[in-house]
């Protein structure tokens, strides 16, 4: 399909990963209009769509091992294609979206087996692969006028720091690295976040979620944040409407095959007052969520039926259900092997949300501020284990984010 027409400056745009049929669709929103189309292209679902600013993101070909920067508001789709270490476990930038980086881990393995960690100046196109550690590595990059690349390791746990500069430097051969600095984490670490005003870099832990900051060369550890609760979350992320962080807590038996048992709450931690705020979302299966306008979304599928919980600015909990997947997650069995899932979006600067019915080929477009579908959108594959998603529009601010999701 040609390279789009450059679209409305104010037109949020959808774009929808099937990651497992090879396909990426560039919808407009509301009325789901096709305006491109890219095939053979299998993205990490796991890495995630990284915004950038003017609208662009980037994500990672895991089958190509290519880091692509789409422009879906511009007059050719893919601004940039990056060879990269795959698979693709994070993706993440400095502030300014210049400077990016992609770590390796597990892929469709038992066990994570790549140590390799791929670095890119989008500005002169320049890469660079070092080796690292094994063991599926987050990745921060702290901007300033001698970045940082900020690994966080698991088993053990710890945060690396390394020059930017020294990594993009490194001879051919995929060298191995030796951090600049080192801090100690817990051994359980998933989840990443950067607040860019401030520098700082999350984890998030069993404990709570860490945090250091940059002083000279090396990395301080500030005051953990409790999750105050019996559960805690895998998954964080900042905030780009306001200074704070935001995970699901997942409580209840560990056992994958009492998933439907397990307990949910929204979790979100003001940075400038300190506040946290604990929310119920229900049981069964929450995982990633979506910031939009006024609202942040979540989906939560369960055996007695999914839905849709949107959580207002004023912590009203609205709760829109959505229509059956054949091939969802049922009692007995685990709720990611094998099954149907469900991918959410939505832009800072939008009141849409987007959630896609995995298996089906649908997306549904729901008006936040009402909770009602205002249209199904079918960009044209399945969508199988639910693809991946994000919503655009040109100047949102969803860049205010450096990691990608």
């Amino acid at each position: 399909m040609p390279d789009p027409a450059p679209a409305p400056a104010d037109a949020p745009v959808l774009l929808v990963s099937d990651h497992v049929e090879g396909a990426v669709h560039v919808l407009t929103v509301p009325d789901g209009t096709v305006r491109a189309r890219l095939t053979g292209r299998h993205l990490s679902e796991h890495a995630g769509f990284l915004a950038l600013p003017g609208g662009r993101v980037a994500c990672v070909d895991d089958r190509r091992g290519e880091l692509l920067v789409l422009d879906p508001f511009g007059d050719r789709l893919v601004e940039r294609a990056v060879p990269v270490a795959v698979p693709a476990e994070h993706l993440a930038c400095d502030p300014s979206g210049r400077l990016l980086a992609v770590t390796t881990g597990l892929g469709r393995n038992a066990e994570p087996w790549s140590d390799l960690l791929t670095v890119v100046d989008l500005a002169t196109g320049e890469a660079a692969r070092v080796r690292t550690r094994v063991g599926e590595p987050g990745v921060t990059v702290l901007g300033g006028d001698d970045p940082l690349v900020v690994l966080r390791h698991r088993e053990p746990g710890a945060f690396a720091a390394h020059r930017f500069a020294d990594l993009l430097a490194a001879p051919p051969g995929c060298p191995a690295v030796t951090a600049l600095a080192l801090l100690p984490l817990p051994d359980d670490g998933h989840g990443d976040a950067q607040e860019p005003g401030t520098g700082e870099v999350f984890a998030a832990t069993g404990e709570g979620v860490h945090r250091a900051r940059r002083e000279g060369d090396a990395l301080v550890a500030g005051p953990p944040i409790p999750w105050d609760a019996p559960a805690r979350g895998w998954y964080l992320r900042l905030d780009p409407r306001r200074p704070a962080l935001w995970s699901t807590l997942r409580g209840g038996a560990p056992d994958p095959l009492r998933w439907p048992e397990w307990t949910n709450q929204a979790w979100r931690h003001d940075l400038a007052t300190g506040r946290t705020v604990r929310t119920g979302l229900g049981p069964g299966l929450v995982f990633r969520l979506a910031l939009a306008r006024h609202h942040t979304a979540f989906t939560r599928i369960h055996p007695d039926g999914d839905e849709l919980v949107l959580l207002g600015a004023d912590d009203t909990v609205r709760r829109v259900p959505l229509p059956a997947m054949d091939g969802a997650p049922r009692r007995g069995g685990t709720p990611w092997e094998g099954v149907q899932r469900r991918a959410v979006a939505a832009s800072p600067d939008s009141g849409w949300v987007a959630v896609t019915r995995g298996g089906h080929g649908e997306v549904h477009l729901v008006d936040a501020a009402t909770g009602e579908e205002a249209a199904r959108l079918r960009p044209g594959t399945p969508l199988m284990h639910g693809g991946h998603l994000a919503l655009r529009t040109r100047g949102d601010g969803a860049d205010g984010d450096p990691v990608g999701r």
